[in-house]
């Protein structure tokens, strides 16, 4: 009965996933698929023997590596050729013409801006991901290329083959992921392809899932036999083998095209979710390709025609400061509007006073500005030969624009920040924060009815949540007595929940739900957590210096020990309701400060429930077999997490030693 649904489960989110990543026609919704997901997880934990290799449960990512496995490519990853202008690529073309003695049809792919992969398939099944380094030799980042969704870990059929392709981040990806450095006062990704390399270059692959990457598959680098004559033909095959392909490529018949085609993306690339640098022009034949060869760095049958990155001059009107959920006060340019890359810019990142400084910006400046690849337009260099005198120097607040209060620089980080908990700014933002499903978890308090509450200023602070009456309430649109009471029992409760999901949703800086959840167990009371020290923090192994600081600065301030008093007033839980780990000295049981993993199944409880109790004693559940790992706990059908810990010497329990131990030790 397992078998079968975790059988149906897998098929089905596979086929899901398919047409949402690869196809772009999504057939459920979000919810649904993650429901699903949460369902097949949770079958997989009590039956981990039934477990499918490409499970669509292992694109969270596993253990982190220690380093990159050097990679020797079969067939090297060669870099193109550059061309720039309409001539360029009419010599391109009279090269191509000379050496193959005819005129060749051409393919034109748009050139997305990423990084170029390798991936390589043993009778269907991935077996290697790499990275094309100096093109001869790179590196294994399997365990990241499999975290991204459109990457087939199984092919509708079961050849072995290897295909290369260009790994991105999506436009919105990247806009969402410099908001949290930004937030964080961490250092921004000056763009997209390098934010997908640094992604894709981390040792962390949970890192790299988190990141929502996709991937264009744009060739075969080695095939079985098989009848292909064209590039157009092999696209066409791997898109039917389950690889994501670009839909812009095109078969050409003549140069004249080729330049039509180059031109008319230049204006065009803007309305795209991802970035494009140029154009990829490559003969469409694979026997003219043969026969053209290469050069000793680049093949002669295909170039790349790359954009010229627009650059536009405009005005400095002012710089304006926005204040963010996490604090971080954030310079904006205001300009003149001017059209750049196809779209009006009024508006430019400045990221922070350092960087303010460094390009000498003063209100009035002449700035030249571009959107090359940048989702958000950013200042080239001032235009200093244009000043007249009448510009004016720019200086940070020393004290939030909203609020007043202070603001600090915490040390080795970029941003101001302000960290006062009921600064107006960040209040909105961080109430939708703490209702949202990870943290408190208040059904019917979504963003629409946090803004109205707000805007008729019913709430100021997440305390007010709780003082919600019910006559102010009925008296708000689209407010009935049903929703009115609904929503007042939602709140109500929430006061019990445990002490976890109060700090996830308090924001503070690095704890996310995670981090909430070890330092709940860890502490079990606001108040000892409140009189925690920096070495207190670090002394928990999840717990790092920054997070440590960040917490310890966190309950210095009056402000936040003002709002958890009104909390635990209003009948807020401050409370860990989990099981906690045992106050026992090391020695005093078998799984104190030990690292288990457990595997199999059982048949006296669930792994979820022995995973309790491991940890209720002390100790430490992780998912993988490593070095690392004292007590490898093995049910039935314990599988190959048994063989690499008999492998590693790594102490092996049965079930029944399992349960005598945890009998010694209550």
């Amino acid at each position: 009965m397992a078998q079968e649904k975790i059988d149906e489960l897998t098929n089905r989110l596979k086929k899901y996933a398919h047409q949402y990543y690869v196809l772009d026609e999504p057939v459920v919704s979000d919810a649904e698929y993650d429901k699903l997901l949460q369902e097949l997880m949770e079958l997989e934990e009590q039956h981990p023997e039934l477990k499918h290799e490409d499970s669509p449960t292992g694109r969270v990512g596993g253990e982190p590596l220690d380093q990159f496995r050097k990679v020797q490519h079969d067939v090297p990853m060669l870099s193109l050729s550059n061309v720039f202008n309409e001539e360029d690529i009419r010599d391109f073309d009279r090269r191509v013409r000379s050496g193959l003695g005819k005129t060749p049809t051409y393919s034109c792919e748009l050139k997305i801006d990423g990084l170029a992969v390798t991936l390589k398939y043993e009778e269907g099944k991935l077996v290697l991901g790499a990275t094309r380094g100096d093109g001869t030799t790179g590196e294994d980042i399997t365990h990241n290329l499999r975290t991204i969704s459109s990457i087939p870990l199984t092919l509708n059929e079961p050849v072995t083959l290897e295909v290369r392709g260009e790994a991105f981040m999506p436009k919105k990806s990247f806009e969402r992921l410099n908001k949290e450095k930004e937030e964080n006062g961490e250092a921004l990704f000056a763009n997209p392809r390098n934010a997908a390399a640094g992604s894709l270059r981390q040792l962390d692959p949970k890192i790299a899932a988190k990141r929502h990457l996709d991937i264009f598959i744009y060739s075969l680098g080695e095939y079985p036999e098989k009848e292909l004559n064209s590039h157009h033909e092999a696209l066409e095959y791997v898109s039917s083998l389950g690889f994501k392909t670009n839909r812009e490529a095109h078969h050409l018949e003549s140069i004249e095209e080729v330049i039509e085609f180059c031109e008319s993306w230049q204006d065009k690339r803007a309305d795209l979710p991802y970035e494009i640098d140029g154009i990829v022009i490559k003969v469409d034949s694979l026997e003219d390709q043969q026969q053209l060869g290469f050069t000793a760095k680049n093949p002669r049958w295909a170039t790349a025609y790359k954009f010229p990155a627009e650059e536009v001059v405009t005005t400095l009107r002012t710089i304006e400061l926005n204040v963010g959920r996490t604090g971080v006060v954030t310079p904006t340019a205001i300009l003149e509007p001017v059209t750049v890359a196809g779209s009006t810019v009024q508006r430019a990142t400045l990221h922070n006073e350092d960087i303010i400084r460094e390009q000498d910006i003063k209100i009035g400046d002449r700035l030249l500005i571009k959107k090359a690849g940048d989702v958000i337009p950013k200042v080239v260099r001032v235009l200093t030969e244009e000043r007249t005198g009448d510009e004016e120097d720019f200086h940070m607040p020393t004290h939030c624009p909203e609020c007043e209060s202070e603001l600090v620089r915490i040390e080795g980080e970029v941003a101001l920040r302000c960290v006062n908990p009921k600064c107006p700014a960040q209040l909105r933002e961080g109430l939708i924060h703490f209702v949202s499903r990870n943290a408190m978890n208040i059904d019917g308090l979504g963003e629409r009815v946090i803004t109205q509450l707000f805007e008729h200023k019913l709430i100021e602070d997440v305390a007010d949540l709780y003082r919600l009456k019910r006559e102010e309430l009925l008296e708000l649109e689209r407010m009935g007595e049903k929703s009115v009471d609904n929503l007042l029992e939602a709140i109500h409760v929430t006061k019990e929940n445990s002490l976890e999901k109060l700090l996830f949703g308090l924001g503070i800086r690095y704890v996310g739900s995670k981090a909430a959840t070890t330092l709940a167990m860890h502490f079990g009371t606001m108040d000892a957590l409140k009189k925690a020290s920096v070495e207190d923090l670090t002394a928990i192994e999840e717990i790092g210096e920054k997070m440590a600081d960040a917490i310890a600065t966190y309950f210095t301030h009056d402000e936040v020990l003002e709002l958890l008093d009104e909390l635990e007033a209003l009948g807020i839980n401050m409370e860990y309701k989990g099981p906690r780990p045992s106050q026992v000295q090391e020695g005093d049981s078998p799984f104190a400060g030990k690292t288990f993993v457990l595997t199999g199944s059982m048949e006296e409880m669930t792994r979820t429930e022995a995973k309790k109790e491991v940890e209720l004693l002390g100790g430490k559940v992780t998912s993988s077999v490593t070095k690392k790992t004292d007590v490898l706990i093995a049910g039935e059908k314990a599988g190959s997490k048994l063989s690499k810990a008999e492998e590693l010497e790594i102490e092996v329990w049965n079930e029944a030693a399992f349960l005598e131990k945890l009998s010694e030790s209550k």
